[in-house]
């Protein structure tokens, strides 16, 4: 009699943290807030390209986590940060973080947002106004940084290939469909889209942000008062902002008032030679 076969077992190392939260918003709040993306938004369609929804950020209106109908959800935002962190084994005592930017994403019928990442920022959050939880209206879709079981590269595709369509240990993408109050946490360097919303007559509301992480301002820092208040921040760690300096424009530039650059042209009877 042959013995019997050893069970294989399988291990699933290295898991990407995308943190899920529904919130319970006062329904006024909620009101106010989608009247205030839809005014931010005005008239305006979508972005340039034909298909893609419109992103406040790509339009100026990129800090709306200052704006007063916005108050509450940062707040909130503030609090699960940090339950996000110390879930994966950050000291807060040891990090400062910003909200970088703000926007809302406002996805018509036929809009979805392309494949990108945010190599700006180290946290991205996406809080949706509204949903019903089917993804009709566009998922959060989400990729692998590499297909690390597909063992032959190129393979987890498809197109017809050995591996199973959809196998849970070599899926191209994960898809989050989007629920009224649920906010989401995830790296930011993590690919990501949004399907296209395929909801008859109904827009697709959102709230995204960037965030950064620094070493925590000099006063507060472990240590402070002591030798260590001069010590610098940890490696690969950014020091705070208040230890930044920014370099004056270089000679022959202007800096505008929308934190962009122009050239300053010469004035005078050599201008135009």
């Amino acid at each position: 009699m042959a013995p019997p076969v050893p069970e294989l077992q399988l291990c699933q190392l290295f898991p990407l943290a995308l943190a899920q939260v529904q919130l319970r918003p006062d329904p006024l709040d909620s009101a106010v807030m989608m009247q205030a993306l839809l005014q931010l938004r005005g008239e305006q369609q979508g972005n340039p390209n034909p298909g893609y929804a419109w992103t406040g950020d790509l339009h100026g209106v990129a800090q709306i986590h200052r704006l007063p109908p916005f108050a509450w959800l940062t707040d909130l935002l503030h609090q699960q940060v940090w339950a996000y962190l110390q879930a994966l084994g950050f000291d807060p005592h040891q990090l400062a973080v910003h909200i970088q930017r703000s926007w809302p994403v406002v996805s018509a019928p036929g809009q979805g947002v392309g494949r990108h990442h945010h190599p700006n920022a180290h946290l991205s959050a996406v809080y949706y106004v509204n949903g019903d939880g089917t993804g009709r209206s566009g998922c959060l879709r989400l990729y692998p940084h590499r297909q690390a079981n597909e063992l032959v590269p190129g393979l987890a595709v498809g197109h017809g290939g050995p591996i199973a369509a959809d196998h849970p240990l070599n899926s191209a993408w994960f898809d989050l469909a989007p629920q009224a109050g649920l906010l989401v946490l995830f790296p930011s360097s993590t690919d990501h889209a949004v399907t296209c919303n395929d909801e008859d007559g109904e827009l697709r509301l959102s709230v995204s942000f960037d965030l950064a992480i620094t070493a925590p301002a000099r006063a507060s820092r472990p240590g402070a008062g002591s030798a260590c208040e001069a010590g610098e921040a940890p490696e690969y760690l950014s020091p705070h902002p208040s230890d930044w300096t920014a370099l004056p424009a270089p000679a022959g530039f202007a800096i505008r008032e929308d934190g962009g650059s122009q050239i300053e042209r010469p004035r005078g009877p050599l201008a135009n030679e």
